[in-house]
Order: C-alpha cells, then structure tokens, then sequence
C-alpha cells in the first residue's frame, strides 16, 4: 500500500464511502417505497417499478445484498482510513485512536445518517432508481446471499423465532384500509373519499339500519274500495308497492304499477286483473348486513325487499335505492324525501336543530357531527322512549350521550318533533 500514491488512497476512500451511502441510502428507500404508487407505476409500463416490487417480495434477499455490501465497504473504508492515518502520522496511539474517531464521524455523517434521510425522503424514485444495480447483483451474488439467509434462518429457529416469508404486500384490515382513505383526503376528492368510506361501513350497517320503518311504508290494502286503490296508484310516487289483505303485516305481493298500464289504457283495471298482477314478495332478515343484501338483490334481480324479525313479523322495507344512497348519499327523485337534510340554526341561545323523531341515528351522527349511542334503537323516537323508559310529553327535556333535547311535539304515542343543541 506504501507504493499507492496518498492523492490515490483518499480518492478511493471518498468512493468507498460513496458505495456504502448508495447501499444504506437503497435500504432506507426500498423499505419506505409505497408499493401502491409503485403498483401503479409497474402497469404504466416503468421497468423501474417492476424491478423493485419483484425485489420487495423477497424482502429477506434484498436486505441480504444490501447489508453484505453495505457492511463490506464500510470494513473496507475503516481498513483504508487507518492506513492513512499511519501513512501520516505514524503508529501512535493517540493518531489511531484519533483517526478512528474520525472516520467513524465521516461514515456516520456521509455514509449512513445523510443518504438514509435522503431515501426516507423520496423513497419511490430511489427505489426505482436503485432496482436497476440491486436485481443485478442479487442475480449474481445470490449463493452468498442464500447462505447467509440459512444461517440467519437457523440462528433465529435456535432462539425460536419466527418470521414470515416475503409477501409482496401485507393485507390491510378493513381499519387500516379505512385509515389509509382518511389520510390521503389530500389526494382524493372529498365526494370520492366519502363514497370510499361509506362503502367500507356498508358491511357494519344492518337493513334495519337503513329500512323504512312498517308505519312508513306505503301499501294497498286489496279489501279497500276499488275506487280507493284506484285513487292511490293514481297519486303514489313509487313504481313498487306492496299490497296486503286486511292487515299491513300480512302481505300477499308486490304490484309494479307499469304492470297495470295495459290495464289502465284499456280500461279493464279491476281487483281480479290487479291479483294476477302481484309478484311474490321478497323478505330479509332483520340482521342482514348491507353488503350482503347488495349481493343478495344483484343475485336474485330483486330492487325491493320486506324486512322480517326472527318470528317472521314485517319490520319494514328496504329497496336497491336506499343501499346506493347510503353508498352515494341523497339523490334527486320525484318522490318526497323521507327526511330532509339536517344542519344547525343559529340562535341566541346556541345553534339548535329541528329533528323529525323518526330520523335515524346514523343520519344524525353523521350530518350534524354528534356521538349518539347506535348499538340499541335506530331512531331518535327510540332512543328517547328508551333512555326515558317512558313516552314523554311535550317539553320535556334530556341529555343522551352529552346531547341535550327537548321534546316539541308527541302524537300517537311517538315523539314526533325534537329540538337537538349543538354540544359545546
């Protein structure tokens, strides 16, 4: 080494700690990729993004060529500096132990901290950028690399270790999917982002949470006068309708009243016409959840189903539309809405709001912000009746999970008018 000039030993030093800075800057980068983004680079056709994603699903032989070369140039600019140092200063104590603190300053500093920071800082396009000299020297030094891992693998069997074999991507609960929604509202629009995540509640949500409860549903009672029925398929804003004999739960068929317009325009609309007419109605459990039921309605080309209890008994009814409106929110249609949107009302006492008592929970919670329990009743005339334990008359006052309420209006043993304050 006495033969190599001083200029050309500090030069090779400085590309020692070049080499072992591109390593640990490769490691840092490939573990920090996002595999989605490079996912999506990889079917836009980037050989880079291929490279690196085939390297990630063998996480344990990448860090095996990046560490044995990182470690390598690392031993070999520590060798080379303390030959320096006694080229220049002699073999005293003090100039080793001196050199030896420098240079462990220097690949710390150069070698280790900077590039790491910088691939932690753009990681995709170092990763990318780095595949293109790791998948080489993988190929080539992939008997060391295999060895090493054995021995790893025995050492970790002896301390009874496990570890799990390189996947190319970990799956993600529907928690952390939903995580992953939220945090990147910077990149999605907020009408997408709220889909996304309504679409990720829909197999938490139950058909009783979204039904329309029995006394709201519209339906044909067959023992009516024939002029009635008449008078109301005339004037109902539904395609569907179910049709009962006597009593609303016991329902003999749906009527689709495009059914009836041969009828109608040949003037032969009749009770017996309108018989032949019904479908058999189609029923739910009350426990089914929304996803299911999606799948259930694609399955059996249904758009409208009765929602029935454990004893059979009609709970309420559940169409196509109040699943994709639970999906998209509230749309336009010529029919009335169930229940109109919700906001505060500025007041001098406090913002308030005006609150039909058959407004679900789950609307409540979600368009005027508050926490209200839904693990029991589904609407706020529930909830009150139940907390109370009694049906309350107008002007009583409560405060259910830190809300307060006052009671404006009961009628048929139901509270029919709330006034909710907004939580301070």
């Amino acid at each position: 080494m006495e033969d190599i000039p001083l200029t050309a030993q500090i030069a090779a030093l400085i590309v020692l700690l070049v080499f072992s800075g591109f390593f640990s800057m490769a490691e840092t980068a490939m573990m920090a990729a996002n595999r989605y983004h490079l996912r999506a680079r990889r079917a836009a056709g980037q050989r880079g993004a291929l490279l690196a994603l085939d390297l990630l699903a063998k996480t344990s032989k990448l860090l095996g060529i990046i560490l044995l070369f990182n470690t390598l140039f690392n031993a070999a600019t520590a060798t080379l500096a303390g030959l320096i140092t006694v080229r220049l200063f002699g073999e005293a104590k003090w100039a080793l132990g001196a050199g030896t603190l420098l240079i462990t300053f220097v690949i710390l500093l150069f070698a280790e901290i900077t590039p790491k920071v910088l691939g932690a800082s753009y990681p995709d396009k170092l990763a990318m950028g780095s595949s293109y000299l790791l998948s080489p020297l993988l190929r080539l030094f992939n008997p060391v690399v295999s060895v090493v891992n054995w021995l790893v693998t025995g050492a970790l069997r002896l301390l009874r270790l496990r570890t799990s074999a390189g996947h190319e991507m970990e799956e993600l609960s529907p928690e952390e999917l939903r995580a992953l929604v939220l945090e990147a509202s910077h990149l999605i629009p907020r009408q997408h982002q709220t889909m996304l995540i309504n679409i990720l509640d829909l197999e938490h949500i139950s058909v009783e949470d979204i039904m329309k409860p029995r006394g709201e549903i519209e339906g044909i009672d067959i023992q009516s006068p024939f002029d009635e029925i008449r008078q109301q398929l005339a004037t109902s804003f539904h395609t569907r309708l179910p049709v009962y004999d006597g009593d609303p739960g016991n329902v003999i068929g749906i009527i689709h009243q495009r059914r009836l317009l041969a009828d109608v325009i040949s003037d032969e609309l009749n009770p017996e016409t309108l018989r032949q007419q019904l479908v058999e109605p189609y029923f739910i459990p009350a426990a089914t959840s929304i996803y299911a039921q999606l799948q259930f309605f694609k399955e059996n080309r249904q758009r409208l189903g009765l929602v029935v209890d454990e004893y059979g008994e009609i709970e309420g009814l559940l169409t196509l539309e109040d699943i994709i409106e639970e999906i998209v929110g509230k749309f336009t249609t010529s029919m009335p809405a169930r229940h109109s949107e919700l906001g505060w009302a500025e007041a001098e006492a406090g913002a308030s709001a005006l609150v039909d008592g058959a407004c679900p929970l789950r609307q409540l919670n979600r368009e005027l912000g508050l926490d209200l329990p839904l693990d029991g009743p589904k609407t706020l005339n529930g909830l009150i009746v139940e907390y109370l334990q009694d049906i309350p008359e107008s002007g009583v006052s409560v405060k259910i999970g830190g809300v307060a309420m006052e009671i404006l209006q009961t009628q048929d043993r139901r509270v029919r008018t709330v006034r909710i304050f907004r939580p301070a």
